[in-house]
């Protein structure tokens, strides 16, 4: 029987970091009457899955860590009116550094959260105060220490790399410091500069330089050595675990299993089509109260549906499995894999039929898999 993931996304943030395009409102007043349309939402939709058996629930934004300790209960109990969940399912919750206490860690474990996502980005004082992040690289080590004594042991902590603020010294030294502090998980992002953030603007205008490309191949480089030596499994471009600690949630995504997104913004898949909400809070909340339809959506075409098993297979460890394509897709569909494939020399490790990426290949893993594609 199939499980699925179910993602509720908190649209609020105290203040804009200067990179993000998430949809997020730093308009608290709101809050209640999102949290509300968000429950109905859940509600309206519990027979959008196949099963109703949970592997996951994540609480992304946003900033989760904003919830009290009632909207925290209430979100997780009323999906469990709906929803069973497998007896190892993960619950994640994302926080800032800044929202971690004594207080607010045994709250979140009363709720039955089990994995933390900490929102570190730098431990460059300088670096973070240019991010318009609210807490200090002494906050970060802080917050995963206190975490660690009162126990949750499933901790991913995430860093952003390529800004004018690094080079390869100083990327290093952040990786030790992660290191030290022995998180299960590490995602590491390469800074981009998206053009409706406060940082897309200032580049746009001269203010800001762009991002150096070189640099960033070499820090990616510099980091799986340390993160592998380190005993960390690189299982997706920009995830890296402990054994035992890849994050389930996430890894449904690439690999193209079913979930529910509650929330203005977010997705939806379930195999066959693909939903997303309106990333408006006052239009999404508006529609949910009308019983009006708050959200668009597509059905997938089967060139469509092996297009993106293409594009998530290529970005982990898991590769792109040739059977699983002709039996997913089709013998026609296979042979157009394995043919385009065939012909990238020195990019894929090939093991019983399964195509993943080499380091010299995930580093063009997009380009590569757009050359895979059946258009």
């Amino acid at each position: 029987m199939p499980v699925a993931g179910l993602y509720f996304h908190i649209p609020f943030c105290r203040q804009a970091c200067n990179y993000c395009d998430f949809h997020f409102s730093t308009v608290l007043k709101d809050k209640e009457n999102v949290l509300k349309a968000m429950l109905l939402e859940l509600e309206n939709r519990k027979n959008y899955l196949s099963t109703n058996e949970l592997s996951s629930i994540y609480f992304g934004g946003g900033t989760p860590s904003l919830l009290r300790e009632e909207e925290i209960n209430q979100f997780i109990q009323t999906a469990l009116l709906y929803f069973k969940l497998s007896p190892d399912a993960e619950i994640t919750f994302e926080v800032n550094p800044d929202d971690v206490n004594a207080s607010a860690l045994s709250l979140w474990q009363r709720a039955g959260i089990n994995r933390l996502s900490i929102g570190i980005q730098s431990f460059n004082n300088e670096e973070l105060k240019w991010m318009k992040r609210q807490h200090s690289q002494e906050d970060s080590v802080e917050a995963v220490r206190l975490a660690q004594s009162i126990g949750f042991s499933n901790i991913s902590i995430d860093l952003i790399y390529g800004s004018k603020f690094q080079n390869l010294n100083s990327w290093e030294e952040t990786l030790d410091r992660a290191i030290s502090l022995n998180p299960a998980h590490v995602s590491a992002y390469n800074l981009t500069i998206e053009q409706k953030t406060e940082l897309g603007l200032k580049h746009k205008r001269g203010l800001e330089p762009g991002i150096d490309d070189q640099l960033s191949v070499e820090q990616f480089k510099r980091m799986r050595k340390k993160l592998l030596d380190a005993g960390y499994v690189h299982y997706e471009i920009s995830n890296f675990a402990k054994p035992g600690f890849k994050a389930k949630h996430n890894s449904a995504y690439w690999k193209q299993e079913p979930y529910l997104g509650i929330g203005p913004s977010a997705h939806s898949f379930d195999l066959n089509s693909r939903q997303w909400n309106y990333a408006n809070n006052a239009r999404y909340c508006k529609t949910i109260e009308a019983g009006e339809a708050h959200y668009e959506s597509e059905v997938l075409s089967i060139k469509e549906r092996y297009n993106e098993y293409v594009l998530t297979g290529l970005r982990t460890s898991g590769g792109c499995n040739v059977q699983w394509i002709e039996g997913s897709f089709g013998e026609i569909f296979k042979n157009h894999f394995e043919t385009s494939a065939n012909k990238k020399k020195g990019v894929f490790k090939i093991e019983n039929g399964v195509y993943s990426l080499n380091e010299d290949g995930l580093l063009q893993a997009d380009a590569i898999a757009s050359d895979l594609f059946l258009l």
